[in-house]
């Protein structure tokens, strides 16, 4: 299959970190090549320029990035990019073969329509269970929830498994440090029935 995905990166990312968490962009991406066989990902962000080391690792994540320039408007910086996505999947119709659409906003519904018509939607990445348009319920056969993996998307999730299993095996080790430090001192002292009554 040569699936493609359109992602609203502001809705996707406003919706995770709501949910008190922080998704990992590199993971996602992988994660939408393996579940939904993604070759191509298409991420709308509107363009800040002290955040240009940023794009760089989404690109190298595997993303095509595609920019909206942003308006500043008493300090609220303004970049919605719903038309650059819509206008990016028409360019894109005759190239793929289904399309992935992430994101929980109601001003997609036409053009999820229009791609369900012509047998070509895939699936829909509702980010988060709470918060999605009404609009977009009639589509619910082929949500999948964002928010529902979240243990393989969580951005420094892995450093949080090796910290528990470091603890683990520390902790582990501590009864058998323990004993071979009374062992010495039993050992020591020649308290040899102190030895095999409290450590056999």
């Amino acid at each position: 299959m040569n699936n493609y995905a359109f992602i609203d990166s502001q809705n996707l990312n406003l919706a995770i970190k709501d949910l008190g968490w922080k998704l990992d962009f590199k993971k996602f991406r992988v994660f939408l090549k393996d579940k939904y066989k993604v070759k191509k990902a298409f991420l709308f962000v509107g363009f800040i320029s002290e955040y240009e080391k940023m794009y760089s690792s989404l690109t190298a994540a595997g993303y095509t990035v595609i920019f909206k320039p942003t308006l500043d408007k008493k300090g609220i910086i303004k970049g919605n990019c719903d038309a650059e996505l819509v206008l990016q999947c028409m360019i894109e119709f005759k190239n793929f073969d289904k399309a992935i659409i992430v994101s929980g906003d109601g001003d997609f519904h036409c053009l999820i329509e229009y791609l369900n018509k012509k047998k070509k939607l895939s699936k829909i990445g509702i980010p988060s269970k709470k918060h999605y348009s009404s609009l977009l319920r009639k589509f619910t056969k082929s949500f999948f929830y964002v928010s529902d993996y979240k243990n393989k998307l969580q951005f420094g999730r892995s450093k949080i498994k090796k910290k528990i299993q470091k603890q683990k095996v520390s902790k582990k080790g501590a009864p058998e440090k323990n004993i071979m430090k009374v062992k010495k001192i039993a050992k020591k002292n020649g308290e040899h029935s102190f030895r095999h009554r409290h450590l056999r």
